[in-house]
């Protein structure tokens, strides 16, 4: 439990909308950039950002005040470690989950409402998240580049567990498929099949050799492989979808073929945990949730695989 005044719980909850949208103001507009040689005057960012002087300098001082960027003297800010990560290019991708959370997201949020079952987004963009994605280019752009934030830790996880020589691995949804590049970099005697929509921004140019991409939906069919990696793919979905993902999946892995599952196990108590919120970001987006040990051994066995390992950010599994 958290020792902080329960008044402070309170305010930072409710200011939680406003540290949203004033992350992704400083994000969209590129102010980290623009300090990366150092501190400068809230006016001069303002007028290269073509941003109103007074709002920027109370948003930065906002943020400065939870240690992202730092005023040094009135309206002039230099960049934190924190406002760092927030660099165009960054591989931790902030800057564009920020845009996602300061723009869909924060709108499906505000939709967020216990008598309706239909999620936020849908109610407030007139259509479901990925036909809004499909329609939106630029969207989907930002978003896929989000989705490689942590993916090299996720492969350092993938490298480390056992690996026969030749083994052909299926990233399930791999979208620009850095996730599976790493792994490949890391364990050579693999090959690779980054199995995606075709609208998914990447560059096979990257690829290399031992790498392909295969086009398709999910939903209706996979290629075979000797291993399938669903990485923070089944937590977009409610149990009825994400279960018919795993079943396409069994119809074609081999009968030895394994699966590894790189999403968030959401353990019990009242102790602080991100998969929680996020649980309602999913929630609010597309009818998704993040699950519990309980729910992830009854969604994976009823689709005809058995859990062998559990843990939180991997689930690994062999079909039944």
């Amino acid at each position: 439990m958290t020792d902080v005044d329960p008044n402070s719980q309170l305010w930072n909850l409710l200011r939680g909308a406003l540290g949203t949208k004033a992350l992704a103001i400083a994000a969209d507009l590129g102010v980290a950039d623009a300090l990366a040689d150092g501190p400068r005057p809230v006016a001069e960012l303002a007028a290269e950002s073509r941003a109103n002087v007074d709002t920027l300098n109370r948003v930065l001082r906002a943020l400065a005040s939870d240690g992202v960027f730092a005023e040094d003297e009135p309206g002039v800010f230099r960049n934190t470690t924190a406002s760092e990560l927030l660099l165009h290019g960054s591989p931790a991708r902030w800057r564009e989950f920020a845009h996602l959370f300061g723009g869909a997201a924060y709108a499906a949020t505000a939709g967020l409402d216990p008598h309706e079952a239909e999620p936020g987004f849908s109610r407030a963009f007139g259509t479901d998240f990925w036909s809004w994605l499909a329609a939106n280019p630029e969207e989907r752009a930002n978003f896929d580049r989000a989705m490689t934030g942590g993916r090299a830790e996720s492969a350092d996880q993938l490298a480390k567990l056992d690996w026969k020589e030749g083994d052909r691995v299926a990233d399930v949804g791999g979208g620009n498929g850095a996730l599976l590049r790493e792994l490949l970099e890391q364990r050579p005697e693999l090959r690779g099949i980054v199995f995606d929509l075709p609208e998914a921004e990447r560059d096979e140019t990257t690829f290399g050799e031992r790498m392909d991409f295969v086009a398709g939906s999910f939903f209706e069919s996979v290629p075979e492989a000797d291993a399938y990696i669903l990485s923070r793919i089944l937590h977009d979905w409610d149990d009825e979808r994400a279960a018919a993902i795993l079943r396409v999946i069994r119809v074609a892995a081999p009968p030895d073929a394994r699966l590894m599952v790189l999403d968030s196990v959401i353990p019990s108590g009242n102790e602080p945990n991100g998969s929680k919120w996020l649980d309602l970001l999913m929630l609010v987006l597309q009818n998704g949730r993040e699950r519990t040990e309980r729910e992830w051994h009854a969604l994976l066995e009823a689709a005809g695989f058995r859990i062998d390992q559990l843990e939180d950010g991997l689930i690994q599994a062999t079909c039944r």
